[in-house]
C-alpha cells in the first residue's frame, strides 16, 4: 500500500513528459528535442553494454562512478570537518568570537571563484575537483551545527551534570543528539551543492566525468547528448536526495516522537 501511494504521488511526471514530447515536437527546435530523442541518445551514451552488466557500457562505467565517488567524498569530509568544527563554534563563546568573522568570510567567497586557486594548488585531477567541493559544502554544516549546538535547552545540560555525566558522555548523549536535526538540514542543504560543484569542477578541471561529458557534449554541438546529461544529474540528484531523506527519518524519528507527544 506504501509503494502504490508513493507511485500515486508521481503521476505529474507522465504528464509533463508527454507534455514535453507535444510541445518540443510541434515547436521543431533542435536546441529543445523531445525527451524520446533524449530517451535514446542517453541510451547510446550510457546503455550499449552487455546484459550481463545490465547493458551499462564502459562510458557509463568510466564517467558516471567517478563523479559520483568524488561528489560524496568531497560531501563526507566536509560532513566530518563540519560537524567538528561546528560543535566546537558552538559550545565556545571564546572560539565563537574568534573565528566567526573569518567562517562568514569565508562562506561568501564563491567556490568557482577558487578554481584557478585550487588548479594551481592541486593540478588537474581528483584533489581540485574534492577540495573545491569540499570548500563550497562545509559552511551550511559548520553554521547549522554551530547553531544546533549553542541552542541547546539548558535544562538538558544541567540534568546531565546532576547525575554526573563526564564531558565526552555529555557530548555524545546530550549536545550531540540535540544539534543533530539541525546538523541532518545543513547536510541536506550541503548535499545539493556538492552536486552543483562536482559538474563545475569537472568543467574546467576534469577529463572524466559526468560534467566532461556535458562539456564534450556542448563542444561537439551534440544538443540531445547535452540534455541527456542534464537527465542524468537531475536522476542522480533526485536519488541522493531520496537515500539522504530516508536516512535521516530513521536517524531523526526520536526526534518526531519527541515533538508528537509534546
Amino acid at each position: 500500500m506504501i509503494v502504490l501511494r508513493r507511485i500515486g504521488r508521481l503521476w505529474l511526471v507522465p504528464v509533463v513528459i508527454v507534455v514535453w514530447e507535444l510541445a518540443t515536437r510541434a515547436l521543431g527546435d533542435d536546441s529543445f528535442p523531445p525527451p524520446s530523442t533524449i530517451a535514446g541518445r542517453m541510451r547510446e551514451m550510457w546503455l550499449t553494454g552487455p546484459p550481463s552488466r545490465l547493458w551499462i557500457n564502459d562510458s557509463a562505467i568510466a564517467n558516471i562512478p567517478p563523479s559520483v565517488v568524488r561528489l560524496l567524498g568531497g560531501w563526507l569530509a566536509a560532513a566530518l570537518a563540519g560537524v567538528t568544527l561546528g560543535l566546537l563554534l558552538g559550545r565556545s563563546a571564546l572560539l565563537s568570537r574568534l573565528f566567526e568573522p573569518i567562517v562568514h568570510f569565508l562562506r561568501a567567497i564563491p567556490p568557482p571563484m577558487l578554481l584557478s586557486f585550487f588548479l594551481a594548488l592541486f593540478a588537474i585531477g581528483p584533489e581540485m575537483q574534492v577540495a573545491t567541493i569540499i570548500f563550497g559544502v562545509i559552511w551550511p554544516i559548520l553554521i547549522n551545527s554551530a547553531d544546533g549546538a549553542r541552542t541547546i535547552d539548558r535544562q538538558h545540560l544541567d540534568t546531565a551534570l546532576v547525575f554526573g555525566l563526564s564531558r565526552g558522555q555529555r557530548l555524545w548523549r546530550v549536545i550531540l543528539p540535540s544539534a543533530t536535526p539541525k546538523i541532518f538540514a545543513g547536510l541536506r542543504v550541503s548535499l545539493s551543492l556538492a552536486l552543483i560543484l562536482m559538474v563545475i569542477s569537472e568543467l574546467v578541471g576534469s577529463t572524466e566525468g559526468i560534467g566532461y561529458q556535458l562539456l564534450d557534449a556542448r563542444r561537439s554541438y551534440d544538443r540531445p547528448g547535452v540534455w541527456a546529461t542534464i537527465v542524468i544529474l537531475g536522476v542522480l540528484g533526485f536519488l541522493l536526495n531520496s537515500a539522504f531523506l530516508a536516512v535521516e527519518r530513521r536517524v531523526l524519528s526520536w526526534h518526531r516522537t519527541a515533538k508528537q507527544t509534546t
